[in-house]
Protein backbone atom coordinates (compact mmCIF):
# COMPACT_ATOMS: atom_id res chain seq x y z
CA UNK A 1 0.00 0.00 0.00
CA UNK A 2 1.47 3.59 -0.80
CA UNK A 3 1.88 5.63 1.98
CA UNK A 4 3.43 8.70 -0.61
CA UNK A 5 1.38 9.42 -3.67
CA UNK A 6 3.11 12.20 -6.30
CA UNK A 7 1.46 12.49 -9.26
CA UNK A 8 2.81 15.31 -11.75
CA UNK A 9 3.94 17.54 -8.64
CA UNK A 10 5.57 20.76 -10.24
CA UNK A 11 6.62 24.00 -8.16
CA UNK A 12 7.03 27.21 -10.61
CA UNK A 13 8.21 30.59 -8.62
CA UNK A 14 7.75 33.85 -10.22
CA UNK A 15 11.30 35.68 -10.69
CA UNK A 16 11.05 39.53 -10.70
CA UNK A 17 13.45 40.62 -13.68
CA UNK A 18 14.95 44.32 -13.70
CA UNK A 19 17.00 46.23 -16.17
CA UNK A 20 19.79 48.10 -15.06
CA UNK A 21 20.30 51.40 -14.64
CA UNK A 22 17.87 54.48 -13.02
CA UNK A 23 15.33 53.56 -15.80
CA UNK A 24 15.34 49.95 -14.73
CA UNK A 25 14.81 50.83 -11.44
CA UNK A 26 12.28 53.09 -11.43
CA UNK A 27 10.40 50.60 -13.91
CA UNK A 28 11.06 47.61 -11.72
CA UNK A 29 9.63 49.83 -8.91
CA UNK A 30 6.16 50.96 -10.62
CA UNK A 31 5.54 47.91 -12.62
CA UNK A 32 7.47 45.13 -12.47
CA UNK A 33 7.53 41.74 -15.07
CA UNK A 34 8.50 37.99 -14.00
CA UNK A 35 9.60 35.36 -15.46
CA UNK A 36 8.86 31.68 -14.61
CA UNK A 37 11.84 29.38 -13.05
CA UNK A 38 10.55 25.73 -12.54
CA UNK A 39 11.99 24.23 -9.31
CA UNK A 40 10.36 20.61 -9.83
CA UNK A 41 9.10 19.61 -13.26
CA UNK A 42 6.00 16.88 -13.23
CA UNK A 43 7.89 14.62 -10.68
CA UNK A 44 6.09 11.27 -9.86
CA UNK A 45 6.58 8.64 -8.19
CA UNK A 46 4.86 6.28 -5.01
CA UNK A 47 6.30 5.06 -2.10
CA UNK A 48 5.00 1.99 -0.05
CA UNK A 49 4.44 1.90 3.82
CA UNK A 50 7.90 0.73 5.52
CA UNK A 51 10.25 1.78 2.99
CA UNK A 52 13.36 3.31 3.23
CA UNK A 53 14.21 5.71 -0.15
CA UNK A 54 16.91 7.83 -1.04
CA UNK A 55 16.41 11.04 -2.74
CA UNK A 56 19.55 11.62 -4.73
CA UNK A 57 20.58 15.21 -6.65
CA UNK A 58 22.80 17.62 -7.07
CA UNK A 59 22.63 21.25 -5.31
CA UNK A 60 19.40 23.26 -7.27
CA UNK A 61 18.35 19.88 -8.29
CA UNK A 62 14.34 19.97 -6.30
CA UNK A 63 15.23 18.27 -3.61
CA UNK A 64 14.36 19.97 -0.58
CA UNK A 65 11.16 21.97 -2.53
CA UNK A 66 10.03 18.78 -2.99
CA UNK A 67 10.23 17.84 0.95
CA UNK A 68 8.46 20.84 1.38
CA UNK A 69 5.43 20.28 -1.03
CA UNK A 70 5.19 16.68 0.13
CA UNK A 71 5.31 18.13 3.82
CA UNK A 72 2.96 20.95 3.23
CA UNK A 73 5.39 23.98 3.84
CA UNK A 74 4.57 25.28 0.54
CA UNK A 75 2.16 24.59 -2.38
CA UNK A 76 3.01 23.00 -5.50
CA UNK A 77 1.93 24.72 -8.59
CA UNK A 78 0.48 21.96 -10.15
CA UNK A 79 0.07 18.17 -9.45
CA UNK A 80 -1.65 16.07 -7.22
CA UNK A 81 0.10 14.77 -3.64
CA UNK A 82 -1.09 12.44 -0.66
CA UNK A 83 0.91 11.48 2.60
CA UNK A 84 -0.51 8.90 4.47
CA UNK A 85 -4.30 9.65 3.51
CA UNK A 86 -4.03 13.63 3.25
CA UNK A 87 -3.52 16.70 1.61
CA UNK A 88 -0.11 18.01 2.70
CA UNK A 89 -0.65 21.56 2.62
CA UNK A 90 -3.72 22.31 4.00
CA UNK A 91 -1.93 21.07 7.01
CA UNK A 92 -4.22 18.87 9.25
CA UNK A 93 -3.46 18.38 12.84
CA UNK A 94 -4.38 14.70 12.03
CA UNK A 95 -1.64 14.97 9.06
CA UNK A 96 0.98 16.78 11.22
CA UNK A 97 1.19 13.88 13.71
CA UNK A 98 2.12 11.28 11.39
CA UNK A 99 5.03 12.87 9.61
CA UNK A 100 8.12 14.82 10.77
CA UNK A 101 10.87 16.87 8.41
CA UNK A 102 14.70 16.96 9.80
CA UNK A 103 16.99 19.44 8.08
CA UNK A 104 19.90 18.51 8.90
CA UNK A 105 21.09 22.26 8.78
CA UNK A 106 17.97 23.66 10.57
CA UNK A 107 17.63 23.36 14.52
CA UNK A 108 14.42 23.54 16.75
CA UNK A 109 15.81 22.85 20.54
CA UNK A 110 16.15 26.05 22.15
CA UNK A 111 19.90 26.90 22.53
CA UNK A 112 20.10 27.96 25.99
CA UNK A 113 17.94 25.25 27.83
CA UNK A 114 18.71 21.24 28.11
CA UNK A 115 17.14 19.33 25.28
CA UNK A 116 14.82 17.99 27.84
CA UNK A 117 12.98 21.17 28.41
CA UNK A 118 12.53 21.53 24.27
CA UNK A 119 11.32 18.24 24.86
CA UNK A 120 8.76 18.82 27.34
CA UNK A 121 7.61 21.44 25.38
CA UNK A 122 7.61 18.74 21.89
CA UNK A 123 5.22 16.50 23.83
CA UNK A 124 3.14 19.05 24.87
CA UNK A 125 2.46 20.48 21.13
CA UNK A 126 1.69 16.85 20.58
CA UNK A 127 -0.77 16.11 23.75
CA UNK A 128 1.77 13.33 25.00
CA UNK A 129 0.82 12.17 28.60
CA UNK A 130 3.39 12.42 31.08
CA UNK A 131 3.83 9.02 31.68
CA UNK A 132 3.86 8.08 27.71
CA UNK A 133 6.65 10.82 27.17
CA UNK A 134 8.83 9.34 29.91
CA UNK A 135 8.64 5.88 28.43
CA UNK A 136 9.77 7.43 24.70
CA UNK A 137 12.05 9.66 25.74
CA UNK A 138 13.98 7.10 27.90
CA UNK A 139 13.63 4.21 24.50
CA UNK A 140 14.45 7.00 21.78
CA UNK A 141 17.34 7.83 24.16
CA UNK A 142 18.53 4.75 24.80
CA UNK A 143 18.74 3.89 21.10
CA UNK A 144 20.50 7.28 20.29
CA UNK A 145 22.77 6.80 23.58
CA UNK A 146 22.01 10.32 24.74
CA UNK A 147 20.64 9.59 28.27
CA UNK A 148 22.87 10.90 30.37
CA UNK A 149 23.26 14.33 28.11
CA UNK A 150 19.65 15.25 28.20
CA UNK A 151 20.11 17.76 30.54
CA UNK A 152 23.04 19.84 29.54
CA UNK A 153 22.04 22.95 27.90
CA UNK A 154 21.87 22.46 24.00
CA UNK A 155 24.65 24.79 23.13
CA UNK A 156 27.13 22.33 24.90
CA UNK A 157 26.49 19.34 23.30
CA UNK A 158 28.62 18.23 20.50
CA UNK A 159 27.01 18.50 16.67
CA UNK A 160 26.72 15.12 16.87
CA UNK A 161 25.14 15.19 20.11
CA UNK A 162 23.16 18.26 19.13
CA UNK A 163 21.59 16.35 15.90
CA UNK A 164 20.58 13.45 18.04
CA UNK A 165 18.94 15.54 20.25
CA UNK A 166 17.34 17.18 16.85
CA UNK A 167 16.07 13.65 16.41
CA UNK A 168 14.69 12.40 19.27
CA UNK A 169 12.72 16.19 19.26
CA UNK A 170 11.36 15.13 15.39
CA UNK A 171 10.42 11.73 16.69
CA UNK A 172 8.72 12.08 20.15
CA UNK A 173 5.36 11.90 18.87
CA UNK A 174 6.38 8.60 16.88
CA UNK A 175 5.63 9.86 13.32
CA UNK A 176 5.22 7.00 10.64
CA UNK A 177 6.69 9.41 8.03
CA UNK A 178 10.20 10.98 7.92
CA UNK A 179 11.31 13.17 5.76
CA UNK A 180 15.22 13.71 5.90
CA UNK A 181 17.07 16.43 4.48
CA UNK A 182 20.91 15.84 5.18
CA UNK A 183 20.76 14.57 8.75
CA UNK A 184 24.66 13.95 8.81
CA UNK A 185 25.55 17.26 7.36
CA UNK A 186 29.29 18.04 8.92
CA UNK A 187 29.28 14.95 11.54
CA UNK A 188 32.08 13.79 12.32
CA UNK A 189 32.15 9.66 10.53
CA UNK A 190 31.08 8.35 14.20
CA UNK A 191 28.38 10.51 14.42
CA UNK A 192 27.07 9.79 11.03
CA UNK A 193 27.64 5.52 11.68
CA UNK A 194 25.52 6.02 14.97
CA UNK A 195 23.03 8.33 13.03
CA UNK A 196 22.45 5.49 10.34
CA UNK A 197 22.25 2.88 12.90
CA UNK A 198 19.33 5.03 15.02
CA UNK A 199 17.80 5.31 11.51
CA UNK A 200 18.08 2.07 10.89
CA UNK A 201 16.87 0.49 14.07
CA UNK A 202 13.35 3.18 14.13
CA UNK A 203 12.82 1.99 10.55
CA UNK A 204 12.68 -2.01 11.84
CA UNK A 205 11.23 -1.48 14.95
CA UNK A 206 8.04 1.19 13.90
CA UNK A 207 7.88 0.53 10.51
CA UNK A 208 8.61 3.93 9.52
CA UNK A 209 8.81 5.27 5.88
CA UNK A 210 12.18 7.31 5.13
CA UNK A 211 12.24 9.61 2.75
CA UNK A 212 15.79 10.56 3.10
CA UNK A 213 17.79 13.42 0.97
CA UNK A 214 21.96 13.02 1.81
CA UNK A 215 25.18 14.29 -0.13
CA UNK A 216 27.09 11.58 1.86
CA UNK A 217 26.91 8.51 -0.47
CA UNK A 218 27.53 6.15 2.83
CA UNK A 219 23.79 7.00 4.33
CA UNK A 220 22.21 6.04 1.22
CA UNK A 221 24.12 2.54 0.82
CA UNK A 222 23.38 2.02 4.32
CA UNK A 223 20.15 2.58 4.62
CA UNK A 224 18.28 2.83 1.01
CA UNK A 225 17.62 -0.23 -1.54
CA UNK A 226 15.52 2.21 -3.76
CA UNK A 227 16.64 5.51 -5.00
CA UNK A 228 15.01 8.68 -6.45
CA UNK A 229 17.69 10.65 -8.88
CA UNK A 230 16.16 14.26 -9.25
CA UNK A 231 17.78 16.46 -11.50
CA UNK A 232 17.12 20.12 -12.84
CA UNK A 233 13.95 19.62 -11.64
CA UNK A 234 12.67 16.28 -13.14
CA UNK A 235 12.91 12.76 -12.24
CA UNK A 236 15.57 10.79 -14.12
CA UNK A 237 16.22 7.82 -12.39
CA UNK A 238 13.41 5.61 -9.94
CA UNK A 239 14.47 2.00 -9.08
CA UNK A 240 16.74 0.23 -7.16
CA UNK A 241 20.49 1.39 -5.81
CA UNK A 242 22.12 -1.79 -7.81
CA UNK A 243 20.06 -0.81 -10.91
CA UNK A 244 21.32 2.76 -10.65
CA UNK A 245 24.50 0.94 -10.18
CA UNK A 246 24.96 -1.66 -13.30
CA UNK A 247 23.33 1.16 -15.59
CA UNK A 248 26.02 4.14 -14.87
CA UNK A 249 29.42 1.55 -13.92
CA UNK A 250 30.17 -0.18 -16.44
CA UNK A 251 33.07 -0.49 -16.16
CA UNK A 252 35.61 -2.08 -13.25
CA UNK A 253 38.40 -0.41 -11.64
CA UNK A 254 41.43 -2.29 -11.35
CA UNK A 255 43.92 -1.55 -8.30
CA UNK A 256 47.59 -2.92 -8.62
CA UNK A 257 50.73 -2.50 -6.23
CA UNK A 258 53.81 -3.01 -8.51
CA UNK A 259 57.36 -3.95 -7.97
CA UNK A 260 58.61 -0.99 -8.96
CA UNK A 261 57.64 2.68 -10.37
CA UNK A 262 56.37 2.79 -13.72
CA UNK A 263 55.85 6.18 -16.19
CA UNK A 264 52.15 7.11 -16.09
CA UNK A 265 52.53 7.16 -19.98
CA UNK A 266 53.73 3.84 -20.22
CA UNK A 267 50.32 2.28 -18.29
CA UNK A 268 48.02 3.59 -20.45
CA UNK A 269 48.60 1.04 -22.78
CA UNK A 270 46.68 -1.17 -20.22
CA UNK A 271 43.47 1.37 -19.91
CA UNK A 272 42.66 4.52 -18.38
CA UNK A 273 45.14 5.33 -15.16
CA UNK A 274 42.58 6.84 -12.49
CA UNK A 275 45.05 7.56 -10.36
CA UNK A 276 48.60 6.70 -9.73
CA UNK A 277 50.63 7.18 -7.01
CA UNK A 278 53.76 5.63 -6.53
CA UNK A 279 53.13 1.82 -7.26
CA UNK A 280 49.85 2.42 -6.76
CA UNK A 281 47.83 2.32 -9.93
CA UNK A 282 44.31 2.59 -10.33
CA UNK A 283 42.83 1.46 -13.79
CA UNK A 284 39.60 1.93 -15.08
CA UNK A 285 38.29 -0.50 -17.63
CA UNK A 286 35.14 -1.68 -19.42
CA UNK A 287 33.82 -4.56 -17.86
CA UNK A 288 33.78 -6.67 -21.44
CA UNK A 289 37.26 -5.96 -21.41
CA UNK A 290 38.44 -6.92 -17.84
CA UNK A 291 39.90 -10.35 -18.48
CA UNK A 292 42.05 -8.73 -21.32
CA UNK A 293 43.30 -6.44 -19.26
CA UNK A 294 44.13 -8.40 -16.34
CA UNK A 295 46.15 -10.90 -18.44
CA UNK A 296 47.74 -8.09 -20.22
CA UNK A 297 48.90 -6.57 -17.11
CA UNK A 298 50.16 -9.98 -14.95
CA UNK A 299 52.42 -11.00 -18.36
CA UNK A 300 53.65 -7.12 -18.87
CA UNK A 301 54.62 -5.98 -15.48
CA UNK A 302 56.04 -7.44 -12.61
CA UNK A 303 52.83 -7.15 -10.02
CA UNK A 304 53.24 -7.01 -6.35
CA UNK A 305 48.65 -6.99 -5.83
CA UNK A 306 45.69 -6.52 -7.87
CA UNK A 307 42.55 -6.17 -6.75
CA UNK A 308 38.55 -5.48 -9.12
CA UNK A 309 36.12 -3.49 -7.65
CA UNK A 310 33.56 -1.48 -9.06
CA UNK A 311 34.04 2.11 -9.31
CA UNK A 312 33.42 3.92 -6.31
CA UNK A 313 29.58 5.15 -5.73
CA UNK A 314 30.58 9.01 -5.70
CA UNK A 315 31.69 8.54 -9.12
CA UNK A 316 28.95 6.51 -10.38
CA UNK A 317 26.65 9.28 -8.33
CA UNK A 318 28.46 12.45 -10.53
CA UNK A 319 28.37 10.62 -13.44
CA UNK A 320 24.33 10.09 -12.88
CA UNK A 321 24.15 14.01 -12.32
CA UNK A 322 26.61 14.79 -15.39
CA UNK A 323 24.71 12.98 -17.79
CA UNK A 324 21.24 14.37 -16.72
CA UNK A 325 19.36 11.68 -18.96
CA UNK A 326 16.10 10.07 -18.21
CA UNK A 327 16.69 6.64 -17.29
CA UNK A 328 14.25 3.73 -18.17
CA UNK A 329 13.96 2.23 -15.27
CA UNK A 330 11.84 -1.21 -16.80
CA UNK A 331 15.28 -2.12 -18.38
CA UNK A 332 17.56 -1.95 -14.79
CA UNK A 333 15.12 -4.01 -12.71
CA UNK A 334 12.95 -1.34 -12.60
CA UNK A 335 11.48 0.59 -8.78
CA UNK A 336 10.92 -1.35 -6.07
CA UNK A 337 7.88 -0.44 -5.26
Amino acid sequence: MSIITVENLSKIYPVAVKEPGLAGTLLHFFKRTYRAVPAVQSVSFQIEAGEVVGFLGPNGAGKTTTLKMLTGLIHPSTGQVKVAGHVPFRREAAFLRKITLVMGQKQQLLWDLPALDSLRINAAVYDISDSEFRQRVGELSDMLTLSDKLNQPVRKLSLGERMKAELLAALIHRPSVLFLDEPTLGLDVNAQVSVREFLRQYNQLYGATVLLTSHYMADITALCKRVLVIYAGQLIYDGSLDGLLERFAPCREITVELAEDQPTADLQIFGEVKEAAGRMVRFIVPQEDLTQTIARLLAKLEIVDLTVTDPPIEEVIGQVFRSGTALNTSEFGGATH
